[in-house]
């Protein structure tokens, strides 16, 4: 186990001596504790090392992510079929379930710790100039790191996929897809059956708890005349709590959902802390027939020493959940790429096709801090008090089960859409980056920024209002480093290239400040902290007018992880695409793409949601493709 996950759990322990003066409570609690560690490695399926594989599997499914659960746990429903799930990451445990933790996992093993290159219009405020992007490495992948935040997207982002060449992923079609995945366990929306469905395998809550700054956010919007919706219903558009991927307060991941509930299914094999390093593709037949596995004895660390390689061969099919970064990954060092990139690094071509292109991601405008004259935000000396921990790990409720501090969430069309399609979110997050240490060293800043610009407000309350760009017109790309596996790929968000997406971030931060403008707001004794970001104010920039907030946007360019794209879904004569309307990779036969990577556009919200349609909805196309109903 790493460090930091050893930290979460000593804080735990921590909490729990701090309680000992009520023996029976705290007893209860660290027997709990313990006897659920204990069941978290028992309930996932078991591991099985490389020499342990059978040499064929029908279909063989690279990446335990969101994605990747869901299908393996699907293909392996049909009788006599066999499913052979791959995962680079290790298994999830209990202390990943801690919600207000969830960004310290970002520290841990089970984080991918990508980076993208250095940019001289993005992420100025990190080292280097470049932003981090967390990634799962790990049993569920990205649905552990996440924030379990719970967002379908609108009906219009369905649309248009099916607009751009790709029947059957209307909204229409896909909507039975987002009510099979759900549990939903709020009581006034689990009886909306039009729009949300109570059977799935993926819970569904609000959070247990909530803050006054959360309560007082809906007031604001009441006040300026918005709805309070559920904004994955018929109206997306207005202020809402969150819905999250939670149960009764406790991270519910995609391995929770999917493959613990099977972990004795016969039919799927599971083999962690591997890497599958190429797709084998018949240079003959253009057909995948396998896939080339690299595991270590003391799993993905530096150098290859002790390591086992072997080929796994696939009787009917090959399939890439990996991820929107390790999936074209995957492709290029297979040969399926750009031709001349590929020919760069010397990689023989198997197909020439635009992997690792339209690169999206929900950029938001971070660094903006607003002081409250109260104890009601989150800080981390006050979250990890005795009181508070120990309340979680006994009731799940508490401060504790707030997903990493966000609570509620705006939805707004700016461009004034008649149908209400979203292109701007604010996001409360009942704390800011002076709130814990971890959060400024998740994001990367730069420490003498930080300090100039934050350290003398640390000891205040404070929170955050976060504006995200749902519809962003800047695609980047990824580039193989080079054709060694082991090595990180490169990533080009490309943020603001486009300088529409700009210019809405700078009328996000414009709303978010009639937002704190309003009665609600003002009873808690919000002020805006007004300390500037050093660069701008040199450029002779006053301030709170646009061209500061341009100028601080650049700086404090935040991903909110939604990374997708970079294998488009699109018929054969849309030059962009690399996956069909069924997901099978253009010019390879027997080879699919699952996961958030296909989507031709980003939807306009998060996408965790999105991507377990997509892997319900491929399990479907691919049980039809082989003759299964």
């Amino acid at each position: 186990m790493d460090k930091a996950l050893l930290a979460v759990l000593a804080v735990l322990a921590v909490a729990l001596v701090a309680r000992a003066q009520e023996p029976p409570l705290y007893t209860e609690a660290v027997w709990n504790t313990f006897v659920q560690l204990v069941r978290d490695g028992l309930q996932e399926p078991a591991d099985r090392a490389t020499e342990a594989l059978l040499p064929e599997y029908d279909f063989i499914v690279v990446g335990a992510g969101t994605a990747g659960c869901a299908l393996a746990a699907r293909l392996s429903e049909v009788a006599g079929w066999s499913v052979l799930l791959v995962e680079a990451g290790r298994s999830e445990i209990f202390a990943m379930d801690i919600p207000i933790t969830a960004n310290l996992l970002q520290f841990s093993d089970a984080n991918w710790k990508y980076r993208t290159q250095p940019s001289n219009s993005s992420c100025l405020a990190m080292k280097g100039g470049r932003c981090n992007w967390p990634r799962g490495k790990v049993m569920g992948g990205s649905s552990v790191l996440n924030y379990m935040l719970y967002t379908r997207g609108h009906r219009m982002d369905f649309d248009n996929w099916e607009r751009l060449g790709n029947p059957g992923w209307g909204f229409k079609d896909v909507l039975p897809y987002f009510k099979k995945i759900e549990n939903m366990q709020v009581p006034e929306l689990a009886a909306d059956k039009e729009w949300h469905g109570t059977g799935g395998p993926v819970y569904v809550s609000h959070i247990p708890y909530r803050t006054p700054i959360a309560t007082a956010f809906l007031e604001a919007g009441r006040e300026l005349g918005h709805n309070v919706v559920d904004y994955n219903g018929a109206n997306m558009t207005g202020f809402a709590h969150f819905q999250t991927t939670m149960l009764r307060g406790e991270r519910w991941s995609s391995n929770h959902a999917y493959l613990r509930p099977i972990r004795g299914r016969a039919s799927l094999h599971v083999t962690k802390e591997t890497l599958a390093t190429r797709v084998v593709v018949d240079p003959v037949t253009k057909e995948a027939v396998g896939v080339e596995l690299l595991r270590r004895p003391s799993g993905l660390g530096a150098g290859l020493r002790g390591s086992t390689r072997r080929v796994v061969r696939a009787r009917r099919e090959v399939i890439l959940s990996a991820g929107a970064i390790n999936s074209p990954q995957l492709l290029m060092l297979s040969g399926i790429g750009p031709r001349q990139h590929l020919q760069e690094l010397g990689i023989p071509l198997v197909a020439d096709l635009p992997v690792g292109e339209n690169l999206m991601d929900h950029v938001s405008a971070g660094g903006i801090l607003f002081i409250v004259n109260d104890t009601v935000s989150l800080k981390s000396e006050r979250l990890y008090s005795g009181a508070i921990m120990t309340e979680w790990l006994v009731n799940r409720t508490g401060p504790g089960s707030i997903p990493g501090g966000c609570e509620s969430v705006a939805f707004y069309a700016l461009d004034g859409n008649k149908d209400g399609w979203p292109d701007l979110e604010l996001m409360l997050i009942s704390g800011t980056l002076t709130s814990d240490v971890t959060f400024r060293d998740g994001l990367g800043l730069d420490l003498d920024l930080y300090d100039k610009m934050f350290q003398p407000v640390e000891h205040l309350d404070s929170w955050s209002l976060v504006p995200m760009l749902l519809r962003p017109r800047s695609k980047g790309r990824i580039r193989l480093r080079s054709r060694n596996p082991l090595s990180k790929p490169l990533i080009y968000p490309a943020y603001f290239e486009q300088p529409e997406d700009l210019e809405l971030l700078v009328d996000g931060v414009l709303e978010s400040l009639r937002v704190v403008g309003t009665k609600a707001m003002q009873r808690l004794g919000t002020r805006l902290h007004e300390a500037a970001v050093p660069a701008c104010v040199r450029r002779g920039l006053a301030f709170g007018t646009r061209a500061y907030w341009r100028c601080h946007i650049r700086h404090f360019s935040l991903t909110i992880y939604h990374q997708s794209g970079t294998c488009k879904m699109g018929p054969a004569s849309d030059s962009g695409a690399v996956v069909d309307p069924r997901l099978r990779v253009h010019g390879v036969k027997r080879l699919r793409v699952v996961d958030a990577s296909i989507m031709p556009e980003i939807p306009s919200g998060h996408t965790n949601a999105p991507t377990f349609m997509i892997a319900e909805k491929a399990a479907d196309l691919i049980k039809e493709d082989h003759n299964v109903r």
